[in-house]
């Protein structure tokens, strides 16, 4: 049994040398993630086209109830001044959910790549920061780091820094640790299945050794809590994360 978690496979190599990174890598991480993002326009050009104000259909039904929703889970939670946040949380966990569940039609996950919660967690840092900023001044956001004395400093520096940092390794290693348990499965399902029908005297036993028929319904078990429960819950959790950290920010 082998399983491969050596990450994205790099597809190609564009000739073009970007800064401190060097040549730009073509990763599949990349590929899916474009993939993923044309779903989610797809879905949405699909569930807003023909719009009605009377006699709705079904499908634009479905896109009034997603955006009371995110009306509700951002207003909710952090109050009316920042409902200019809803596009960007509704975004983020759709992104997310996507992401995670796409695992299931066979393609890598984006999200089992560190490198794409680490550009979210870096995008919702700037936005704690500035809103810190917005509320305090520059002078004050400053000035925070001295409290409650000017001796803690450092590990209030620390535990800023933090937040983009946890929020970025609880998202990728739940959706890692289920990509590698889940393949763990797999092969060790494909190796009870070979010992188990090789026991079967004659060709018949020869055949069906090597179909991995315990791999047909064990690993959908699974998959409900390691892809789907696990994939809505993370991605609920970070979106969670990121409104409760940002309305905290405007209130210190």
């Amino acid at each position: 049994m082998e399983l491969d978690i050596s990450g994205a496979r790099i597809f190609f190599t564009l000739p073009i040398d970007v800064p401190v990174l060097g040549q730009l890598r073509i990763s599949e991480t990349m590929v899916v993630s474009w993939i993923v993002m044309i779903l989610i326009t797809g879905l949405c050009i699909w569930l807003t086209h023909d719009l009605k104000e009377e006699n709705i259909s079904k499908r634009q039904a479905v896109a009034e109830l997603i955006v009371e929703k995110a009306n509700s889970f951002v207003i909710g939670n952090m109050g009316e001044r920042f409902r200019y946040l809803i596009p960007f949380v509704a975004a983020l966990f759709a992104t997310s959910v996507v992401s995670n569940l796409i695992s299931l039609i066979g393609l890598r996950s984006p999200t089992a790549d560190l490198s794409t919660e680490a550009a979210w967690a870096v995008v919702v840092f700037i936005m704690i920061t500035a809103q810190k900023i917005k509320t305090s001044g520059f002078g004050g956001y400053l000035k925070g780091f001295t409290t409650p004395i000017a001796v803690m400093t450092p590990f209030n520096i620390l535990s800023e820094l933090a937040t983009p940092v946890s929020m970025a390794c609880r998202h990728f290693g739940n959706i890692l640790s289920g990509v590698v348990i889940n393949g763990l499965i797999y092969g060790a399902l494909a190796v009870a299945s070979s010992a188990l029908l090789g026991l079967i005297p004659g060709a018949l036993g020869n055949v069906l050794s090597k179909i991995p028929i315990l791999d047909v319904g064990v690993p959908a078990i699974t998959s409900v809590y390691f892809d789907w429960f696990s994939g809505v819950m993370q991605a609920f959790i970070f979106c969670m994360l990121t409104v409760m950290y940002i309305a905290n920010a405007a209130e210190e």
